[in-house]
This record gives structure tokens, sequence and C-alpha cells, in this order.
């Protein structure tokens, strides 16, 4: 006759094994989801655009942001990372990205969403580089799944502009 502990063990990892299987099929299923999101970002206001005593630039902006993201949630999702990032290019970086906006969307109902706000954070670039520059503004998005691969995608809204001189 086999022990109480080598009936238990066996139990226990037939348990973790059937959970293990589960989670891979989860996580499978994520893949079965297309999501189709849409986002719109406006430049409402540039509030104010100076260079700081540092000889950096700096700007603050007034957005609005609306998107729909419910596309993203499935049943496996726990939550999505939301971020929108302002994306140009200088003399010494082919890509800056400078995050204005941030945020957590827990729930599918909270996923579509229209909001005005200033950027969260500071919009400064290391010099003179933003005088008349064109930026692009991308929301960014990264699913987090309950279990299995988190994964990220993005939307790029391109044409915006800066003024050539300080406000």
């Amino acid at each position: 006759m086999h022990s109480f502990w080598y009936r238990a063990n066996a139990l226990l990892t037939f348990a973790v094994t059937i959970l293990a299987l589960m989670c891979a099929m989860a996580s499978i299923t994520d893949h079965l989801n297309v999501p189709q999101p849409q986002a719109d970002v406006q430049v409402s206001n540039i509030n104010w655009f100076r260079k700081q005593p540092n000889g950096n630039d700096e700007v603050s902006l007034t957005l609005t942001i609306s998107a729909d993201l419910q596309s993203t949630f499935t049943w496996n999702t726990k939550q999505v990372f939301v971020f929108l990032a302002a994306e140009y290019e200088t003399p010494k970086n082919s890509l800056n990205q400078v995050s204005l906006w941030d945020g957590i969307i827990p729930s599918k109902d909270q996923a579509k969403f229209s909001i005005q706000t200033t950027n969260k954070y500071r919009f400064i670039d290391q010099g003179s580089n933003l005088r008349g520059k064109e930026f692009n503004l991308t929301l960014h998005w990264h699913v987090m799944p309950k279990t299995g691969r988190m994964f990220a995608d993005k939307i790029v809204m391109p044409g915006f502009g800066l003024p050539q001189e300080y406000r």
C-alpha cells in the first residue's frame, strides 16, 4: 500500500498539471481575439511653450483623448495599461518618445472614454529642438492577461506641430 504522503503528492501533482493545462488553454484563446481599437487625439491648446533656464525646451498641452479599447478585452484580460506619447526626430536621435499621459483601464466598461486633460508628464526636450518641430501623438496600450503572455499595440496619429517662437 502507498503511504498518505505518496498519495497526497500524486494528487497535488495531478492538480498542478491540470491547472497548468487550463492556463495554457486560456492563453491560447486570447490569440483568437482580433482587437480593432479606435482612438483620436487632438491638441486643443498649447498652454505654454518656453525655454527653461538650463536651455531645454518645455511645452504644456491641453489634449482631448477619445478611445474605444473595448475590443482588447477578453474573458482573460485583467487590465489594460494605456499611455500617450509624443514622438519626434532630432539631429541626435532618430526617435524621441516623451510620455504625456497614462492610465490603467481595469474593466471593459471603462475602456471607452473621452477626456480633456493637460499633459500629465512634462514635455521637455534636451536642447532647443522643439521650436517648429513636427511630431506624432501615439496611443500605446499593453493588455495584461490573467494568465499568459502580455501583448502591446499602438495607434499613430501624425501631423502635429509646435510654433516657431516661444509663448
